[in-house]
Protein backbone atom coordinates (compact mmCIF):
# COMPACT_ATOMS: atom_id res chain seq x y z
CA UNK A 1 0.00 0.00 0.00
CA UNK A 2 1.39 3.45 -0.89
CA UNK A 3 2.64 5.31 2.51
CA UNK A 4 0.27 7.99 2.28
CA UNK A 5 -2.91 5.48 2.71
CA UNK A 6 -1.12 3.82 5.32
CA UNK A 7 -4.09 3.43 8.04
CA UNK A 8 -6.96 4.16 6.26
CA UNK A 9 -8.64 0.52 7.32
CA UNK A 10 -8.35 1.62 11.08
CA UNK A 11 -9.53 4.98 10.67
CA UNK A 12 -12.66 3.80 8.82
CA UNK A 13 -13.76 1.73 11.55
CA UNK A 14 -13.02 4.89 13.97
CA UNK A 15 -15.00 6.87 11.78
CA UNK A 16 -18.07 4.18 11.50
CA UNK A 17 -18.09 4.05 15.69
CA UNK A 18 -17.97 7.81 15.66
CA UNK A 19 -20.91 8.42 13.36
CA UNK A 20 -22.71 5.25 14.71
CA UNK A 21 -26.09 7.26 15.61
CA UNK A 22 -26.03 10.59 13.30
CA UNK A 23 -25.49 8.21 9.93
CA UNK A 24 -28.23 5.41 10.53
CA UNK A 25 -30.59 8.79 11.46
CA UNK A 26 -29.94 10.69 8.72
CA UNK A 27 -30.73 7.57 6.47
CA UNK A 28 -33.78 6.57 8.26
CA UNK A 29 -35.03 10.28 8.52
CA UNK A 30 -34.78 10.97 4.71
CA UNK A 31 -35.93 7.56 3.85
CA UNK A 32 -39.11 8.25 6.08
CA UNK A 33 -39.90 11.68 5.02
CA UNK A 34 -39.45 9.68 1.35
CA UNK A 35 -42.00 7.06 2.16
CA UNK A 36 -44.50 9.61 3.44
CA UNK A 37 -44.24 12.04 0.05
CA UNK A 38 -44.85 8.66 -1.84
CA UNK A 39 -47.86 7.75 0.07
CA UNK A 40 -49.25 11.15 0.29
CA UNK A 41 -49.04 11.21 -3.58
CA UNK A 42 -50.32 8.24 -4.62
CA UNK A 43 -53.67 9.31 -2.02
CA UNK A 44 -53.55 12.80 -4.50
CA UNK A 45 -53.58 11.59 -7.62
CA UNK A 46 -55.00 8.03 -7.71
CA UNK A 47 -56.47 8.15 -11.13
CA UNK A 48 -53.77 8.50 -14.17
CA UNK A 49 -55.94 11.88 -15.18
CA UNK A 50 -54.88 13.31 -11.93
CA UNK A 51 -51.16 12.37 -12.59
CA UNK A 52 -51.51 13.27 -16.43
CA UNK A 53 -52.67 16.88 -14.93
CA UNK A 54 -50.46 17.71 -12.72
CA UNK A 55 -47.42 16.57 -15.06
CA UNK A 56 -48.64 18.99 -17.90
CA UNK A 57 -49.48 22.30 -14.76
CA UNK A 58 -46.05 21.47 -13.46
CA UNK A 59 -44.19 21.47 -16.52
CA UNK A 60 -45.76 24.96 -18.37
CA UNK A 61 -44.88 26.44 -14.42
CA UNK A 62 -41.53 28.03 -14.25
CA UNK A 63 -41.69 28.28 -10.59
CA UNK A 64 -42.63 24.79 -9.99
CA UNK A 65 -40.03 23.68 -12.12
CA UNK A 66 -37.54 25.96 -10.32
CA UNK A 67 -38.46 24.79 -6.99
CA UNK A 68 -39.97 21.18 -6.35
CA UNK A 69 -38.04 20.03 -9.74
CA UNK A 70 -37.65 18.71 -13.70
CA UNK A 71 -41.27 17.16 -14.94
CA UNK A 72 -40.19 13.87 -17.07
CA UNK A 73 -43.56 12.13 -17.46
CA UNK A 74 -47.11 11.60 -15.87
CA UNK A 75 -46.59 8.28 -14.67
CA UNK A 76 -47.12 7.60 -10.52
CA UNK A 77 -43.19 6.62 -10.57
CA UNK A 78 -42.46 10.13 -12.60
CA UNK A 79 -44.64 12.39 -10.83
CA UNK A 80 -42.93 10.95 -7.26
CA UNK A 81 -39.65 11.40 -8.78
CA UNK A 82 -40.29 15.25 -10.04
CA UNK A 83 -41.50 15.90 -6.63
CA UNK A 84 -39.03 14.04 -4.46
CA UNK A 85 -35.57 13.87 -6.37
CA UNK A 86 -34.79 17.73 -5.91
CA UNK A 87 -35.17 17.21 -1.65
CA UNK A 88 -33.19 13.59 -1.76
CA UNK A 89 -30.29 15.21 -3.98
CA UNK A 90 -30.16 18.29 -1.61
CA UNK A 91 -30.49 15.97 1.89
CA UNK A 92 -27.54 13.56 0.24
CA UNK A 93 -25.98 16.68 -0.27
CA UNK A 94 -25.82 17.93 2.79
CA UNK A 95 -25.38 14.52 4.50
CA UNK A 96 -22.22 14.48 2.57
CA UNK A 97 -20.67 17.45 3.16
CA UNK A 98 -21.15 17.57 6.96
CA UNK A 99 -19.96 14.07 7.45
CA UNK A 100 -16.68 14.40 4.74
CA UNK A 101 -16.15 17.77 7.10
CA UNK A 102 -16.36 16.29 10.65
CA UNK A 103 -14.09 14.02 9.93
CA UNK A 104 -11.28 15.83 8.38
CA UNK A 105 -11.40 19.62 9.38
CA UNK A 106 -12.91 18.99 12.61
CA UNK A 107 -10.28 16.58 13.32
CA UNK A 108 -7.97 18.77 12.89
CA UNK A 109 -9.93 21.48 14.48
CA UNK A 110 -10.20 19.45 18.01
CA UNK A 111 -6.59 17.67 17.90
CA UNK A 112 -8.48 14.85 17.18
CA UNK A 113 -6.10 14.62 13.87
CA UNK A 114 -2.90 15.05 15.47
CA UNK A 115 -3.02 12.49 18.04
CA UNK A 116 -3.95 10.12 15.44
CA UNK A 117 -1.39 11.52 13.06
CA UNK A 118 1.52 10.26 15.65
CA UNK A 119 0.85 6.84 15.02
CA UNK A 120 1.67 5.04 11.50
CA UNK A 121 -0.84 6.84 9.59
CA UNK A 122 -0.14 8.08 5.94
CA UNK A 123 -1.05 11.70 5.05
CA UNK A 124 -4.34 10.96 2.71
CA UNK A 125 -5.54 8.18 5.29
CA UNK A 126 -7.60 10.00 7.03
CA UNK A 127 -9.45 11.99 3.92
CA UNK A 128 -9.53 8.71 2.60
CA UNK A 129 -11.35 6.83 5.31
CA UNK A 130 -13.52 9.92 5.04
CA UNK A 131 -14.77 9.66 1.64
CA UNK A 132 -14.76 5.74 2.55
CA UNK A 133 -17.48 6.12 4.92
CA UNK A 134 -19.70 8.80 3.60
CA UNK A 135 -19.92 6.70 -0.03
CA UNK A 136 -20.86 3.93 2.06
CA UNK A 137 -23.50 5.72 3.41
CA UNK A 138 -24.69 6.74 0.10
CA UNK A 139 -24.57 3.47 -1.28
CA UNK A 140 -26.70 2.49 1.95
CA UNK A 141 -29.04 5.59 0.99
CA UNK A 142 -29.86 4.43 -2.34
CA UNK A 143 -30.41 0.70 -1.79
CA UNK A 144 -33.06 2.10 0.98
CA UNK A 145 -34.80 4.41 -1.34
CA UNK A 146 -35.09 1.87 -3.46
CA UNK A 147 -36.50 -0.75 -1.58
CA UNK A 148 -38.96 1.89 -0.18
CA UNK A 149 -39.70 2.56 -3.38
CA UNK A 150 -40.55 -0.95 -4.78
CA UNK A 151 -42.32 -1.22 -1.30
CA UNK A 152 -44.89 1.15 -3.14
CA UNK A 153 -45.01 -0.75 -6.34
CA UNK A 154 -43.18 1.22 -8.28
CA UNK A 155 -41.17 -0.41 -11.36
CA UNK A 156 -37.34 -2.01 -10.74
CA UNK A 157 -35.72 0.14 -12.99
CA UNK A 158 -37.04 3.70 -12.31
CA UNK A 159 -36.45 2.75 -8.11
CA UNK A 160 -33.23 1.89 -8.83
CA UNK A 161 -32.22 5.00 -10.87
CA UNK A 162 -33.66 7.06 -8.78
CA UNK A 163 -31.65 5.75 -5.69
CA UNK A 164 -28.66 6.12 -7.99
CA UNK A 165 -29.17 9.48 -9.02
CA UNK A 166 -30.13 10.59 -5.37
CA UNK A 167 -26.45 7.88 -4.02
CA UNK A 168 -24.58 9.81 -6.81
CA UNK A 169 -25.25 13.45 -5.89
CA UNK A 170 -24.07 12.59 -2.34
CA UNK A 171 -21.10 11.12 -3.43
CA UNK A 172 -20.06 14.08 -5.73
CA UNK A 173 -21.19 16.41 -3.06
CA UNK A 174 -18.52 14.34 -0.32
CA UNK A 175 -16.22 15.01 -3.02
CA UNK A 176 -16.68 18.68 -3.13
CA UNK A 177 -16.63 19.09 0.87
CA UNK A 178 -13.06 17.05 0.76
CA UNK A 179 -11.88 20.12 -1.28
CA UNK A 180 -13.40 22.94 0.70
CA UNK A 181 -11.89 21.04 4.04
CA UNK A 182 -8.37 21.93 2.39
CA UNK A 183 -9.08 25.28 1.41
CA UNK A 184 -10.82 26.67 5.05
CA UNK A 185 -9.15 26.77 8.16
CA UNK A 186 -11.85 26.08 10.15
CA UNK A 187 -14.49 23.79 10.11
CA UNK A 188 -17.65 26.08 10.36
CA UNK A 189 -15.65 27.54 7.03
CA UNK A 190 -15.35 24.46 5.40
CA UNK A 191 -19.12 23.43 5.79
CA UNK A 192 -19.61 27.03 4.68
CA UNK A 193 -17.61 26.96 1.12
CA UNK A 194 -19.95 23.12 1.10
CA UNK A 195 -23.04 24.54 1.60
CA UNK A 196 -22.79 27.45 -0.55
CA UNK A 197 -21.63 25.03 -3.30
CA UNK A 198 -24.80 23.07 -2.71
CA UNK A 199 -26.73 26.47 -3.27
CA UNK A 200 -24.78 27.23 -6.60
CA UNK A 201 -26.05 23.76 -7.78
CA UNK A 202 -29.57 24.40 -6.81
CA UNK A 203 -29.46 27.53 -7.85
CA UNK A 204 -27.92 26.64 -11.39
CA UNK A 205 -30.72 24.00 -11.85
CA UNK A 206 -33.50 25.56 -10.86
CA UNK A 207 -32.47 28.12 -13.73
CA UNK A 208 -31.84 26.04 -16.23
CA UNK A 209 -34.90 23.66 -15.26
CA UNK A 210 -37.48 27.15 -15.29
CA UNK A 211 -36.13 28.40 -18.57
CA UNK A 212 -36.65 24.52 -20.28
CA UNK A 213 -38.58 24.08 -22.88
CA UNK A 214 -42.08 22.00 -22.48
CA UNK A 215 -41.89 18.78 -25.71
CA UNK A 216 -44.45 18.31 -27.39
CA UNK A 217 -46.22 15.85 -25.19
CA UNK A 218 -46.83 18.51 -22.73
CA UNK A 219 -45.56 16.15 -19.48
CA UNK A 220 -42.09 16.27 -19.99
CA UNK A 221 -39.49 19.35 -19.93
CA UNK A 222 -36.01 19.63 -21.87
CA UNK A 223 -33.80 21.55 -19.65
CA UNK A 224 -31.45 24.82 -19.86
CA UNK A 225 -27.99 24.28 -20.79
CA UNK A 226 -27.44 25.65 -16.88
CA UNK A 227 -28.94 22.46 -15.75
CA UNK A 228 -25.98 20.30 -17.04
CA UNK A 229 -23.49 22.46 -15.19
CA UNK A 230 -24.68 20.95 -11.76
CA UNK A 231 -24.98 18.30 -10.06
CA UNK A 232 -27.91 18.03 -8.63
CA UNK A 233 -29.07 18.85 -12.49
CA UNK A 234 -27.14 15.61 -13.29
CA UNK A 235 -29.41 13.66 -10.75
CA UNK A 236 -32.63 14.96 -12.13
CA UNK A 237 -31.43 14.13 -15.59
CA UNK A 238 -31.32 10.55 -15.32
CA UNK A 239 -34.93 10.78 -15.03
CA UNK A 240 -36.22 7.97 -13.35
CA UNK A 241 -39.30 5.89 -14.28
CA UNK A 242 -39.31 8.03 -17.62
CA UNK A 243 -35.74 7.59 -19.77
CA UNK A 244 -33.64 6.44 -16.62
CA UNK A 245 -30.62 7.59 -18.14
CA UNK A 246 -27.90 5.67 -16.73
CA UNK A 247 -24.92 6.41 -18.51
CA UNK A 248 -25.60 10.17 -16.82
CA UNK A 249 -23.47 8.45 -13.75
CA UNK A 250 -20.47 8.69 -15.94
CA UNK A 251 -20.71 12.13 -15.59
CA UNK A 252 -20.64 11.36 -11.79
CA UNK A 253 -17.53 9.18 -11.86
CA UNK A 254 -15.65 12.09 -13.87
CA UNK A 255 -16.82 15.10 -11.49
CA UNK A 256 -16.05 12.55 -8.30
CA UNK A 257 -12.49 11.32 -9.23
CA UNK A 258 -11.21 14.60 -10.55
CA UNK A 259 -12.85 16.64 -7.53
CA UNK A 260 -11.05 13.68 -4.87
CA UNK A 261 -7.67 14.24 -7.00
CA UNK A 262 -7.56 17.71 -6.36
CA UNK A 263 -8.70 17.39 -2.73
CA UNK A 264 -5.27 15.41 -2.48
CA UNK A 265 -3.17 17.02 -4.08
CA UNK A 266 -4.38 20.21 -1.78
CA UNK A 267 -3.93 18.17 1.19
CA UNK A 268 -0.06 18.22 0.53
CA UNK A 269 0.42 21.23 0.04
CA UNK A 270 -0.74 23.07 3.49
CA UNK A 271 0.46 22.36 6.88
CA UNK A 272 -1.66 20.41 9.55
CA UNK A 273 -4.51 22.45 11.13
CA UNK A 274 -4.24 25.24 8.28
CA UNK A 275 -5.93 26.33 5.41
CA UNK A 276 -4.94 27.32 2.19
CA UNK A 277 -6.87 30.54 2.94
CA UNK A 278 -5.48 32.54 5.50
CA UNK A 279 -8.18 34.13 7.36
CA UNK A 280 -7.95 37.98 7.24
CA UNK A 281 -5.97 39.36 10.66
CA UNK A 282 -8.32 41.44 12.95
CA UNK A 283 -8.27 44.91 13.64
CA UNK A 284 -5.20 46.30 16.13
CA UNK A 285 -8.08 47.31 18.19
CA UNK A 286 -11.49 45.16 19.58
CA UNK A 287 -14.08 46.55 19.01
CA UNK A 288 -15.73 48.20 22.60
CA UNK A 289 -18.71 45.88 22.67
CA UNK A 290 -16.65 42.64 22.08
CA UNK A 291 -15.54 42.11 26.07
CA UNK A 292 -18.93 41.93 26.89
CA UNK A 293 -20.85 38.64 27.14
CA UNK A 294 -23.51 39.31 24.70
CA UNK A 295 -20.67 41.27 22.13
CA UNK A 296 -18.82 38.08 22.53
CA UNK A 297 -21.92 35.59 21.70
CA UNK A 298 -22.79 38.03 19.02
CA UNK A 299 -19.25 37.55 17.54
CA UNK A 300 -19.45 33.91 17.49
CA UNK A 301 -23.03 33.94 16.27
CA UNK A 302 -23.44 36.69 13.28
CA UNK A 303 -21.83 34.60 10.82
CA UNK A 304 -25.06 31.62 11.41
CA UNK A 305 -27.18 34.31 11.56
CA UNK A 306 -26.17 36.13 8.39
CA UNK A 307 -26.43 33.14 5.99
CA UNK A 308 -29.70 31.63 7.36
CA UNK A 309 -31.28 35.18 6.75
CA UNK A 310 -30.12 35.20 3.65
CA UNK A 311 -31.36 32.18 2.70
CA UNK A 312 -34.84 32.26 4.75
CA UNK A 313 -35.34 35.68 1.96
CA UNK A 314 -34.41 34.55 -1.28
CA UNK A 315 -36.67 31.49 -0.40
CA UNK A 316 -39.64 33.70 1.28
CA UNK A 317 -39.63 36.36 -1.82
CA UNK A 318 -39.86 33.22 -4.20
CA UNK A 319 -42.62 31.68 -2.16
CA UNK A 320 -44.38 35.32 -2.07
CA UNK A 321 -44.05 35.79 -5.72
CA UNK A 322 -46.17 33.05 -6.30
CA UNK A 323 -49.13 33.39 -4.20
CA UNK A 324 -51.30 35.58 -6.38
CA UNK A 325 -51.08 32.34 -9.39
CA UNK A 326 -52.15 29.72 -6.43
CA UNK A 327 -55.76 30.28 -7.27
CA UNK A 328 -55.58 30.03 -10.97
CA UNK A 329 -53.19 26.86 -10.85
CA UNK A 330 -54.54 24.77 -8.42
CA UNK A 331 -58.59 23.57 -8.72
CA UNK A 332 -60.47 24.87 -6.05
CA UNK A 333 -62.01 21.11 -5.11
CA UNK A 334 -58.71 19.24 -6.66
CA UNK A 335 -56.87 17.01 -4.19
CA UNK A 336 -53.89 19.41 -4.11
CA UNK A 337 -56.08 21.99 -2.96
CA UNK A 338 -57.56 19.93 -0.19
CA UNK A 339 -54.01 18.94 1.08
CA UNK A 340 -52.86 22.91 0.91
CA UNK A 341 -56.11 23.49 2.80
CA UNK A 342 -54.90 21.05 5.64
CA UNK A 343 -51.57 22.55 5.92
CA UNK A 344 -53.16 25.84 6.04
CA UNK A 345 -55.01 25.40 8.89
CA UNK A 346 -58.75 24.60 7.52
CA UNK A 347 -58.69 28.05 5.28
CA UNK A 348 -61.57 27.72 2.60
CA UNK A 349 -59.32 30.78 0.63
CA UNK A 350 -56.41 28.49 -1.18
CA UNK A 351 -53.72 31.87 -1.35
CA UNK A 352 -54.76 32.18 2.69
CA UNK A 353 -54.30 28.56 3.09
CA UNK A 354 -51.02 29.14 0.80
CA UNK A 355 -49.39 31.19 3.25
CA UNK A 356 -50.51 29.29 6.15
CA UNK A 357 -48.32 26.56 4.84
CA UNK A 358 -45.34 28.80 3.37
CA UNK A 359 -45.13 30.34 7.33
CA UNK A 360 -45.45 26.84 8.79
CA UNK A 361 -42.71 25.85 6.69
CA UNK A 362 -40.19 29.01 7.07
CA UNK A 363 -40.82 28.63 10.83
CA UNK A 364 -39.28 25.04 10.62
CA UNK A 365 -36.54 26.62 8.94
CA UNK A 366 -36.29 29.41 11.23
CA UNK A 367 -35.78 26.44 13.83
CA UNK A 368 -33.10 24.58 11.84
CA UNK A 369 -31.34 28.16 12.84
CA UNK A 370 -32.06 27.98 16.56
CA UNK A 371 -30.97 24.39 17.08
CA UNK A 372 -27.62 25.10 15.26
CA UNK A 373 -27.06 28.11 16.63
CA UNK A 374 -27.82 26.64 20.38
CA UNK A 375 -25.33 23.96 19.41
CA UNK A 376 -22.69 26.72 18.00
CA UNK A 377 -22.49 27.60 22.10
CA UNK A 378 -21.84 23.87 22.83
CA UNK A 379 -19.17 23.74 20.36
CA UNK A 380 -17.03 26.68 22.46
CA UNK A 381 -17.80 24.06 25.04
CA UNK A 382 -16.92 20.66 23.47
CA UNK A 383 -13.28 22.51 21.68
CA UNK A 384 -12.44 23.86 24.86
CA UNK A 385 -12.06 27.32 23.84
CA UNK A 386 -15.18 28.25 26.14
CA UNK A 387 -12.71 27.63 29.86
CA UNK A 388 -10.46 30.54 29.09
CA UNK A 389 -13.67 32.35 29.12
CA UNK A 390 -14.99 31.28 31.99
CA UNK A 391 -12.28 31.42 34.07
CA UNK A 392 -12.20 35.23 34.04
CA UNK A 393 -14.84 37.34 35.87
CA UNK A 394 -17.72 35.74 33.19
CA UNK A 395 -19.61 32.68 34.96
CA UNK A 396 -21.32 30.16 33.13
CA UNK A 397 -25.11 31.56 33.35
CA UNK A 398 -24.23 35.00 32.28
CA UNK A 399 -22.05 33.03 28.87
CA UNK A 400 -25.03 30.60 28.08
CA UNK A 401 -28.42 33.86 28.85
CA UNK A 402 -25.71 36.44 26.65
CA UNK A 403 -26.07 33.22 24.02
CA UNK A 404 -29.76 32.67 24.49
CA UNK A 405 -30.53 36.21 24.10
CA UNK A 406 -28.49 36.23 20.39
CA UNK A 407 -30.22 33.44 19.65
CA UNK A 408 -34.12 34.79 21.01
CA UNK A 409 -33.64 37.74 18.44
CA UNK A 410 -31.88 36.17 15.30
CA UNK A 411 -35.44 33.95 15.33
CA UNK A 412 -37.21 37.53 15.72
CA UNK A 413 -34.95 39.05 12.92
CA UNK A 414 -35.66 35.49 10.64
CA UNK A 415 -39.01 35.90 11.11
CA UNK A 416 -39.35 39.47 10.60
CA UNK A 417 -37.46 38.93 7.41
CA UNK A 418 -39.52 36.09 6.62
CA UNK A 419 -42.92 38.22 6.68
CA UNK A 420 -41.23 41.40 4.85
CA UNK A 421 -40.03 39.55 2.18
CA UNK A 422 -43.12 37.11 1.40
CA UNK A 423 -44.99 40.43 2.02
CA UNK A 424 -43.29 42.50 -0.47
CA UNK A 425 -42.46 39.86 -3.15
CA UNK A 426 -46.36 39.48 -3.49
CA UNK A 427 -47.37 43.16 -2.85
CA UNK A 428 -45.25 43.66 -5.86
CA UNK A 429 -47.31 40.92 -8.29
CA UNK A 430 -50.80 42.38 -7.03
CA UNK A 431 -49.51 46.27 -7.33
CA UNK A 432 -50.09 47.25 -3.71
CA UNK A 433 -46.12 46.58 -2.03
CA UNK A 434 -46.33 47.61 0.90
CA UNK A 435 -49.96 46.26 1.68
CA UNK A 436 -49.94 42.67 2.55
CA UNK A 437 -47.63 43.53 5.34
CA UNK A 438 -49.91 44.48 7.78
CA UNK A 439 -51.13 40.97 7.05
CA UNK A 440 -48.26 38.76 6.65
CA UNK A 441 -45.95 40.24 9.37
CA UNK A 442 -48.08 39.33 12.18
CA UNK A 443 -48.50 35.69 10.64
CA UNK A 444 -44.91 35.37 10.88
CA UNK A 445 -43.72 36.44 14.34
CA UNK A 446 -46.93 34.47 15.59
CA UNK A 447 -44.10 31.28 14.99
CA UNK A 448 -42.02 32.91 17.55
CA UNK A 449 -42.93 31.46 20.44
CA UNK A 450 -42.95 28.01 18.95
CA UNK A 451 -39.65 28.13 17.11
CA UNK A 452 -38.20 29.53 20.60
CA UNK A 453 -39.49 26.28 22.09
CA UNK A 454 -37.65 24.34 19.51
CA UNK A 455 -34.34 26.15 20.28
CA UNK A 456 -35.16 26.25 24.66
CA UNK A 457 -35.07 21.94 24.05
CA UNK A 458 -31.87 22.38 21.87
CA UNK A 459 -30.65 24.33 25.65
CA UNK A 460 -32.12 21.72 28.15
CA UNK A 461 -30.06 18.92 25.66
CA UNK A 462 -27.15 20.88 25.88
CA UNK A 463 -27.31 21.19 29.78
CA UNK A 464 -28.59 17.83 30.67
CA UNK A 465 -27.07 15.17 27.97
CA UNK A 466 -24.24 17.24 27.08
CA UNK A 467 -22.13 14.22 24.92
CA UNK A 468 -25.37 13.99 23.32
CA UNK A 469 -26.76 17.12 22.77
CA UNK A 470 -26.64 17.06 18.91
CA UNK A 471 -27.92 13.95 18.20
CA UNK A 472 -30.83 14.17 20.60
CA UNK A 473 -31.65 18.10 19.87
CA UNK A 474 -31.66 17.28 16.18
CA UNK A 475 -33.94 14.11 16.53
CA UNK A 476 -36.52 16.22 18.88
CA UNK A 477 -36.83 18.88 15.73
CA UNK A 478 -36.92 16.43 13.35
CA UNK A 479 -40.14 14.70 15.28
CA UNK A 480 -41.42 17.62 15.73
CA UNK A 481 -40.97 18.86 11.85
CA UNK A 482 -42.36 15.73 11.03
CA UNK A 483 -45.62 16.28 13.18
CA UNK A 484 -46.21 20.13 12.22
CA UNK A 485 -45.50 19.93 8.11
CA UNK A 486 -47.64 15.89 7.72
CA UNK A 487 -49.43 15.38 10.75
CA UNK A 488 -52.40 16.64 9.10
CA UNK A 489 -52.02 14.55 6.14
CA UNK A 490 -51.08 11.32 8.34
CA UNK A 491 -54.12 12.03 10.31
CA UNK A 492 -52.37 11.34 13.46
CA UNK A 493 -54.64 10.87 16.69
CA UNK A 494 -54.93 14.82 17.75
CA UNK A 495 -52.98 14.13 21.08
CA UNK A 496 -49.72 13.44 18.82
CA UNK A 497 -50.42 16.13 17.01
CA UNK A 498 -50.33 18.42 20.36
CA UNK A 499 -46.69 17.21 21.09
CA UNK A 500 -45.43 20.25 18.50
CA UNK A 501 -45.34 23.36 19.38
CA UNK A 502 -46.39 24.95 15.56
CA UNK A 503 -49.88 22.97 15.76
CA UNK A 504 -50.41 25.01 18.48
CA UNK A 505 -50.10 28.49 16.35
CA UNK A 506 -52.94 29.88 15.08
CA UNK A 507 -52.86 29.44 10.87
CA UNK A 508 -52.50 33.35 10.12
CA UNK A 509 -53.75 34.85 7.95
CA UNK A 510 -56.33 32.32 7.45
CA UNK A 511 -57.51 31.88 11.26
CA UNK A 512 -57.84 34.80 13.98
CA UNK A 513 -55.17 35.87 16.45
CA UNK A 514 -55.41 33.50 19.70
CA UNK A 515 -53.01 35.20 21.75
CA UNK A 516 -53.04 32.36 24.70
CA UNK A 517 -51.69 29.56 23.40
CA UNK A 518 -48.92 31.59 21.94
CA UNK A 519 -48.44 32.72 26.02
CA UNK A 520 -48.53 29.31 26.77
CA UNK A 521 -45.78 28.80 23.86
CA UNK A 522 -43.12 31.39 25.39
CA UNK A 523 -43.72 30.36 29.21
CA UNK A 524 -42.85 26.78 28.15
CA UNK A 525 -40.19 27.70 26.45
CA UNK A 526 -38.38 30.02 29.50
CA UNK A 527 -39.34 27.18 31.98
CA UNK A 528 -37.58 24.80 29.13
CA UNK A 529 -34.30 27.07 28.30
CA UNK A 530 -34.40 27.91 32.71
CA UNK A 531 -33.84 24.47 33.50
CA UNK A 532 -31.10 23.63 30.60
CA UNK A 533 -29.33 26.96 31.83
CA UNK A 534 -29.46 25.24 35.36
CA UNK A 535 -28.31 22.06 34.65
CA UNK A 536 -25.69 23.59 32.90
CA UNK A 537 -24.78 25.07 35.79
CA UNK A 538 -24.55 21.78 37.79
CA UNK A 539 -22.48 19.63 35.64
CA UNK A 540 -18.39 19.65 34.80
CA UNK A 541 -17.60 21.13 31.49
CA UNK A 542 -17.25 18.68 28.53
CA UNK A 543 -14.25 18.86 26.10
CA UNK A 544 -14.51 16.15 23.57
Amino acid sequence: MNAAFVGTGRLVRLAVRRDRVQLPVWLAAIAIVYAISVSSLKGLYPAQEDLHLIAVSSAVSPVVLATNGLVSGDSLGAVVAAQTLLFLALAAGLMSTMAVVRHTRQNEETGRAELVGANVVGRRALLTAALIVVAAANVALALLLTVVSLGFGLPLSGSLALGAATGAAGVAFAAVAAVTAQVAEGARAANGLAGAALGVAFLLRAVGDSAGTVDPGGVSVTSMWLSWLSPIGWAQQIRPYDVDAWWILLLFAAFTAATTWTAYVLTGRRDHGAGLVQPRPGPDRAATWLPTAVGFAWRVQRTTLMWWALGIAVLAATYGSVANEMDNFLDEEGAVADMMKQLGGGAEAITDAYFAMIFLMMALFASGYAVQAVLRMHGEETSGRVEPVLSTALGRVPWMLAHIAVVTVGVIVLQVVTGVALAVSYGMTIGDITGPLGNLLPAALAFVPAVLLVGAMAVLCVGVAPRRASSVAWGVFAVWLIIGQLGALLDLPQAVLDLSPFVHVPALPAADMRPLPLLVLLLVAVATATAGVSAMRRRDLVVQ
